[in-house]
């Protein structure tokens, strides 16, 4: 205790200098501590969005998946769409004649022609015709925030009658135990906060360290006159853990203050794609005591570490001696990490590309952070080889003054380098997780293709289905019957159902279809399925209006059609065949597995208009838009979102760490700058040694920061089960980044060579 409060006194009584340290100090440590809150407070959101939305689960509905309930008198049917990257989730609910408690946000179930709305659903439904028209009824209310996930939810509830949402679900009660829709997958919350790990975390313990060592060198000559005048080795280092213990535990509790204003403000202007209720962004749980508890605690293990050298021998720190060198252990973290990282590279180019998923899921976040670490650690010793090189093979004056103080002192120069390293690292490994992330979910297509069942749509619906504005063809999809009892296997044809015309509207390229004769559909370039011979049948399942069933032979037919449509999956396989609807029983239609298929343009805005005309048809009735998730675009902008705030934490630490660095290392070698002046160096010297002694040590680490950034993004995509496993376009991206980190760190070390000689800075005591 007695060491505590000499610390404590030295702090407040040692001079200007060492107060504005620690005022440094402290705000060096607030930033680090709301970047750490930010980064420890999205888990929290997104778990208080999906408790919402588990409690307005319906107990069962019947969209987008089976549902095995029987009890409940109500009925239910969930419906999700695109709405450009975002989802419109409609609920169709009607009540049994025993009572159901509303959902969270509503009074009351809305009844026949009743429809409550989320508020910006309710905003955007005022200017967009075609989004009100999927919203079939009287606009009764908004939902309030206890019912919707986020502000900006598209969400509605649409009342309707037992015999309209016949083919519902059995509701009975609002709530489940999990959300059907999360906001963020699980397994993409674990690639979330695998990269954001690597991309803020491991540059914020870099930069909790620089901030807990400014002014090591005066630190460490005070420390070692506290020693000589008798105190121990601990009682040193108590001291000054005292000292960065203090500044750290301000600048947490700053820090978390700036967090609750950042949360505040953010939460109520919202990120592109991602907004939330300020009460989510809370910090509760485990998330508060670390941001307390771990930045002193990093600051003291780093404090006691940093005064161990003028513990254990006060004499050569007082006297300046020359630094021991880097040890190779330094390497330890790299060799293993990079072995890992080149082993997937390598298994992804000769084609085989690992299997075991949960060996991945732990070996490549063992791989990114023993890689990162490898870097900080290795880049002292990485640095020093390099100057001591340089030094001996070059004739200039100002790079041997440079790269001699880099061998004598590699740690300080790596100290302003190792942040805008990392970050560079960081954003290799972050372009991977997009890559990624981008061959998922979305429709690049030209034309947009929309399937429904077929015997979800009546006769008298299906033309005006197909008349809707917008669609650009249309046909009737479906597999020819296969006795499953039978002891020999017969493969099923897929078959198409058109005329020549519905099949060229739909089509980019469609060669020698005459109208009223079958023909089999090749798409070139495409393995087609196994079909049985020309001349041989299969037989067709067909139904009218009336439930009458019917069984049609068709032979396969000799004629060959070369098929091509645009969109992203083809509307036929090749193999299929097309046939005539002339060639069916007038009033019959087939049955098994049968689909109703439209396509239009795919730009946003056609989208919405023909689900809206499909809806003012049927509302309720269930559109599969082929290739389009909404539900996954809205995830994957809610992730992209959140790893673009990634990078920007990681930037504000980096660029901070490096300011810091660079600012204290000048205030510490003023002595030597001053007696080089004295010596008679001029200042132009004075300048390119001090951008020397920086951006070689930066360029060796950007370099070594590029190439094992390039590994990890590679072995990440071998390990996602992606496509792509190597980007060659993000190379110059990166390059550009490191050139940029290179000439920032140029233009910020020119003005830290002071023009005043104050021979008082040599003095020695």
């Amino acid at each position: 205790m007695r060491e505590l409060l000499l610390g404590l006194r030295l702090l407040l009584g040692s001079g200007r200098g060492n107060r504005v340290r620690f005022l440094l100090m402290t705000a060096g440590s607030a930033i680090g501590v709301c970047c750490l809150a930010v980064v420890l407070a999205i888990p929290g959101i997104l778990a208080a969005q999906d408790a919402r939305k588990a409690a307005r689960e319906p107990d069962c509905s019947n969209g987008r998946g089976a549902c095995l309930s029987t009890s409940g008198e109500g009925r239910a049917l969930l419906r999700v769409d695109p709405y450009g990257s975002e989802a419109l989730t409609r609920i169709f609910v009607a009540e049994g004649n025993t009572p159901i408690d509303p959902p969270p946000g509503l009074d009351r179930l809305p009844g026949p022609g009743e429809v409550y709305v989320s508020p910006r659903l309710h905003t955007l439904s005022a200017l967009d015709r075609d989004l009100a028209r999927l919203l079939p009824g009287k606009e009764e209310g908004l939902i309030s925030a206890q019912g919707l996930a986020h502000p900006d939810e598209l969400y509605a509830y649409i009342g309707g009658s037992r015999d309209e949402l016949r083919d519902g679900g059995h509701l009975s009660a609002f709530g489940g135990k999990s959300a059907r829709y999360p906001t963020v997958e699980p397994s993409t919350l674990d690639i979330l906060r695998f990269t954001l790990a690597g991309v803020v975390l491991l540059p914020l313990a870099v930069f909790l360290s620089v901030c807990a060592r400014l002014s090591a060198a005066s630190r460490m000559r005070r420390l070692a006159a506290l020693r000589l005048l008798g105190l121990s080795r601990k009682g040193t280092q108590r001291v000054n853990a005292a000292e960065t213990v203090a500044a750290a535990v301000l600048g947490s509790v700053l820090g978390l203050g700036a967090y609750w204003v950042v949360n505040q403000l953010v939460s109520r202007t919202g990120l592109p794609g991602f907004k939330w209720y300020p009460a989510d962004g809370s910090l509760s749980g485990y998330p508060l005591p670390v941001c307390l508890v771990g930045c002193p605690a990093l600051a003291w293990f780093v404090g006691r570490i940093g005064a161990r050298k003028a513990a254990a021998d006060p004499l050569a720190v007082r006297r300046s001696a020359m630094e021991e060198p880097p040890r190779l252990w330094g390497l330890l973290p790299l060799v293993p990490g990079l072995t890992i990282v080149i082993g997937y590279c390598v298994a992804g180019a000769t084609g085989n590309v690992p299997t075991d998923t949960a060996l991945s899921s732990i070996l490549m976040p063992l791989a990114v952070v023993l890689v990162g670490t490898g870097l900080v650690l290795s880049l002292p010793l990485l640095s020093r080889f390099l100057a001591r090189n340089v030094a001996r093979t070059t004739g200039s004056l100002p790079l041997r003054l440079a790269m001699r103080r880099n061998e004598v002192e590699p740690g300080g120069a790596v100290r302003v380098a190792t942040g805008l390293v990392l970050l560079v690292f960081a954003a290799s490994l972050t372009q991977g997780v997009l890559i990624e992330l981008d061959q998922v979910s979305k429709n690049n297509a030209p034309v947009q293709l929309y399937t429904m069942s077929l015997r979800a749509v009546p006769q008298e619906d299906e033309q005006a289905m197909t008349e809707v504005p917008g669609v650009l063809g249309h046909a009737v999809l479906t597999r020819s019957w296969t006795d499953p009892e039978s002891d020999v296997f017969r493969p099923s044809t897929e078959v198409v159902v058109a005329t020549c015309g519905q099949l060229r509207k739909m089509a980019s390229s469609v060669e020698n279809c005459v109208d009223g004769h079958p023909a089999r559909l090749i798409v070139p370039d495409r393995a087609g399925a196994e079909i049985g011979e020309t001349g041989s049948r299969f037989p067709l399942h067909l139904q009218n209006s009336a439930g009458e069933l019917e069984t049609v032979v068709v032979r396969m037919p000799r004629r060959i059609i070369q098929y091509q449509d645009d969109s992203l999956t083809q509307l036929a396989g090749s193999g299929a065949v097309l046939i005539p609807p002339s060639s069916l029983p007038v009033g019959y239609r087939p049955q098994d597995d049968a689909t109703l298929a439209l396509m239009s343009r795919s730009d946003p805005e056609t989208v919405v208009s023909v689900l809206a005309g499909i809806a003012d048809v049927d509302p309720t009735i269930e559109v599969d838009t082929n290739g389009v998730d909404a539900a996954a675009l809205e995830q994957i902008t809610v992730i992209k979102t959140l790893l673009a705030v990634g990078m920007v934490l990681g930037l504000v630490i980096g660029v901070a760490a490096y300011l810091v660095a660079a600012t204290d290392r000048a205030v510490e070698r003023r002595p030597q700058v001053t007696a080089l002046a004295l010596l008679g160096a001029k200042p132009r010297t004075l300048r390119a040694v001090q951008v020397a002694q920086v951006v070689l040590p930066l360029a060796l680490g950007l370099v070594l920061a590029v190439t094992t950034g390039k590994l990890a993004e590679s072995s990440y995509l071998v390990t996602g089960g992606g496509a792509i496993f190597w980007d060659g376009a993000g190379i110059p991206l990166l390059l550009a980044c490191a050139l940029g980190v290179v000439v920032i760190a140029t233009l910020g070390s020119l003005p830290l060579v002071g023009r005043r000689i104050d021979p008082e800075l040599i003095r020695r005591d």
